[in-house]
């Protein structure tokens, strides 16, 4: 059973999910999905895989919230058996690992491009990798609280940057509205995946929360703040640079701010504005993940915590240095994207039916 002492709070869950969730989509879900759909109706296909991940957070919920004080380690043996249960443990397990691996590699990309030129990418990622296990240390309660600082921060920032670009803004851009019928909006929801994934944490989270009747509450809270955070950067980027401008750009978020300037403030480029809130992001989203993957082994194997901690880091590291070039990196995060699909798409709802099927009895509100 779950630490007592280590207890969160119904808007520090939401908090970590908003965290998670945000991170390298800020900066290329507008190439990504654009590619997909070739239509400036990008921001319906956002909203659009928006709700398809809220409902998967509410099986998720519905799911964890059948096993009180339990995280998925620990009750999916009792759904699946113990062989299968270890088997699936490990495949998610793994998945954190290489989320979190790709979230490293992309905060050394980026970070190299604009800040540290030249710089090799394990001196940018080894500090990264050390400040997180010097948080995680402390549990899920010290990552909420650090969450807490760095959430309002984001938004306030992000929002800053975001609508100051207004100055290049083309509404024409975004138009003609659904010209091309629905299917290039359906087609490229698929592409959300990768924006979207984080809702999964809340399989672990929720035994951790002090009300975990407001867990489905939590989850769409935190799914609801990054589509409305994706939806203005896909319009604002699509708006200034256009679909054809924003498919030949890796980074079409980071050259949105830096193709403007204020005269006569502090600041004239905000592009170090939005580069601070992102790596804000990145550092959440891997730290989440080198947790999620510690606690995982740490409770398959009934073991102490912290030397997975450790031994997980050298891992996390060998997986952020696979991808030789930035197309690499692009590819496995594609990847993630298609096992986060089956792995937390379709398990949960067919371990849901299975645990009805057996009759265990939870909580009816959400």
């Amino acid at each position: 059973m779950i630490n007592s002492n280590d207890r969160i709070t119904t808007p520090q869950t939401a908090i970590i999910v908003i965290n998670f969730i945000l991170g390298t989509g800020i900066l290329t879900l507008p190439r990504t999905a654009a590619e997909q759909v070739k239509t400036p109706d990008v921001w319906l296909t956002v909203i659009l895989g928006g709700i398809v991940t809220m409902i998967a957070g509410i099986i998720m919920v519905k799911l964890s919230r059948k096993f009180p004080g339990k995280t998925f380690y620990q009750y999916s043996k009792e759904i699946t058996g113990k062989w299968l249960s270890k088997l699936i443990s490990l495949l998610m397990i793994g998945y954190f690992l290489l989320l979190g691996g790709f979230h490293a590699r992309s905060l050394a990309e980026v970070t190299g491009y604009l800040l540290l030129e030249g710089t090799p990418t394990w001196a940018i990622i080894m500090p990264f990798m050390w400040i997180s296990l010097y948080l995680i240390r402390g549990g899920i309660n010290s990552i909420a609280r650090l969450f807490e600082i760095i959430f309002p921060i984001t938004v306030i920032l992000f929002l800053l940057v975001a609508f100051m670009s207004m100055k290049i803004f083309e509404i024409d851009n975004l138009r003609p509205v659904l010209g091309s019928g629905v299917l290039p909006v359906l087609k490229g929801v698929k592409t959300t995946a990768l924006a979207f994934t984080g809702p999964e944490i809340m399989l672990i989270i929720l035994a951790f929360m002090k009300e975990p009747h407001k867990a489905g509450k939590a989850v769409l809270v935190g799914i609801t703040i990054p589509i409305f955070i994706y939806v203005i950067t896909v319009v604002m980027v699509i708006g200034a640079l256009s679909i054809d401008g924003v498919v030949i750009r890796t980074w079409p978020t980071l050259d949105l701010i830096r193709s403007f300037e204020l005269t006569g403030l502090i600041f004239e480029r905000f592009d170090s504005l939005l580069l601070v809130v992102w790596i804000m992001q990145m550092f959440a989203s891997f730290t989440i993940n080198h947790y999620a993957a510690s606690l995982g082994l740490s409770q398959l194997f009934q073991k102490n915590i912290h030397p997975f901690m450790y031994g997980l880091l050298p891992v996390i590291y060998l997986i952020s240095m696979i991808p030789k070039n930035i197309n690499d990196v692009f590819k496995l995060g594609d990847v993630i994207g298609n096992i986060a699909l089956v792995l937390f798409g379709f398990l949960p709802l067919l371990l849901l039916i299975i645990s009805k099927v057996k009759g265990v009895k939870y909580e009816t509100n959400l």
